[in-house]
């Protein structure tokens, strides 16, 4: 069953030069099976806390997501957009 990444950014951008690393190292490693669905579009909030930003990435399954997050190469960028903005980011199965 396919899962989902969210990552949700909680404020601005405070880093511009981590945050254009972290987008360039993303774009120069594309990920077989990773899908974007959406990535910081027009953003309505209906309940609760708004965001800054929110990026939605769709995996074939859970393992396929687990094993890209958890990898070195894209930890080592999660250190960037932690430097660049303040970011929390969610895991969910799909149906």
């Amino acid at each position: 069953m396919p899962t989902y990444m969210i990552f949700i950014r909680e404020g601005a951008v405070t880093d511009a030069a981590a945050m254009a690393e972290y987008q360039a190292g993303n774009r120069a490693a594309p990920v077989p099976g990773m899908k974007a669905l959406a990535a910081y579009g027009a953003l309505e909030v209906l309940e609760g806390a708004g965001a800054d930003g929110v990026v939605l990435l769709e995996f074939p399954d859970t393992a396929s997501a687990q094993a890209w997050y958890h990898s070195p190469e894209y930890q080592a960028r999660v250190k960037l957009r932690n430097k660049a903005a303040p970011y929390r980011a969610l895991m969910v199965e799909g149906l």
